[in-house]
């Protein structure tokens, strides 16, 4: 029988992964060599039976072989960043506020340590901040159980992933921001949660200030992820002996600083201002990275002396640390998500046990409030 136009297949992906030959498969499904290679090269839709026999030599579901491209939904989204027109992308999905966002997984957006899998395909509607998705599966269920967190703390990955094993049926989307980009992110409607650790020294407050501002009127709770030690990264043994932030001056050591937004690039400035140190006269202050394992690397790798980052971050990858500041992370919710079934379990786990050690045995946190709502505005 002539394939139809819409069926696919896999066939070919799976007898290579198991080391078989055309003409093995075929004696172990009882059909020729050539029955094979027309399905694989899309020239032969299979009888039920022969659909069967090849599934079962495969030890696989007749769904893994096979499927109806017309199945796969379509859905219209919106992009959570502009994109060059009429660029085909693979994009992460998640519904926010009643609405689809398409998360475009290009440069290191589409890495965490392994390739993030897409769920769709976008094409760009042209003149439009508007995609058209073909979702490359049908399980519409996960997406609608997705919430997305974005901000620039590594433990939120471990939350995630935690969260996710106690309820399998959740999915987590962890967006790296930072604080002021992930409060931005939150206004936008591109994600449920916000992370941030930003402290404002006119008021003595965290955060508190810049969602008041940012959200301009809209209601939002804060609650606690922990409170973690920031300060400055170092070679390990600390060669210089760099003790404050005077002696990076001093001992003319370089440095490689945050983006603007960034907690951590605030409280370096926060602090050379008390000191009355122009920030050029710190040598690396515009060589600007965008994570903390990126500060942490670039000191391990010797491209500067010392950078900020957090005391967590220090022990991961086994470097010197000078704690400047303890500064509250806190998760910031717009009121009108904290109902939705989703953000509820992803919440309820921040008083589990199974949270609680991930973070314990990082270091660097004091999570004895976790889970407190600290303000509301």
């Amino acid at each position: 029988m002539k394939q139809d136009s819409d069926l696919r297949n896999n066939l070919k992906s799976i007898r290579t992964r198991l080391g078989m030959s055309q003409q093995d498969l075929a004696n172990i499904a009882s059909v020729t060599r050539q029955t094979i290679s027309g399905v694989e090269s899309g020239l032969y839709a299979p009888s039920v039976a022969i659909t069967l026999r090849l599934a079962k030599a495969l030890g696989c579901q007749v769904e893994d072989l096979f499927w109806l491209e017309r199945d796969l939904p379509e859905i219209e989204a919106v992009l959570a960043k502009p994109v060059p027109n009429d660029q085909q992308l693979r994009v992460s999905m998640a519904r926010v506020g009643g609405q689809w966002i398409a998360y475009p997984l290009i440069g290191k957006d589409a890495f965490r340590q392994d390739m993030i899998p897409a769920d769709g395909e976008s094409t760009n509607l042209t003149g439009t901040n508007k995609v058209r998705v073909r979702l490359l599966d049908d399980n519409l269920d996960t997406l609608h159980n997705t919430v997305v967190i974005a901000g620039c703390a590594p433990v939120i990955s471990l939350w995630a992933r935690a969260t996710e094993r106690w309820h399998p049926q959740l999915r987590v989307q962890y967006n790296f921001a930072n604080s002021m980009a992930a409060l931005h992110s939150l206004c936008r409607g591109e994600a449920h949660i916000a992370g941030m650790h930003l402290y404002d020294p006119e008021t003595g407050e965290y955060n508190t200030p810049f969602v008041r501002d940012v959200l301009a009127g809209r209601e939002a709770v804060l609650i606690t992820l922990g409170v973690w030690e920031e300060g400055l990264l170092l070679k390990s043994g600390n060669p210089m002996g760099i003790r404050t932030v005077s002696d990076l001056v001093a001992l003319g050591a370089t440095i490689v600083n945050r983006e603007i937004g960034s907690g951590s690039r605030m409280l370096l400035e926060q602090t050379l201002q008390k000191e009355q140190i122009p920030f050029d006269a710190v040598q690396g202050f515009d060589n600007v990275l965008k994570s903390h394992q990126d500060v942490a690397q670039a000191v391990v790798r010797g491209v500067a002396d010392a950078g900020m980052s957090t005391a967590s971050v220090a022990t991961a990858f086994g470097l010197g640390f000078i704690p400047l500041h303890q500064s509250r992370y806190d998760l910031v919710i717009l009121k009108e998500y904290l109902e939705e079934a989703p953000v509820q379990q992803l919440l309820s786990t921040l008083g589990h046990r199974m949270v609680h050690s991930q973070f314990e045995i990082l270091g660097g946190y004091d999570i004895s409030k976790i889970g407190e709502v600290v303000a509301t505005v």
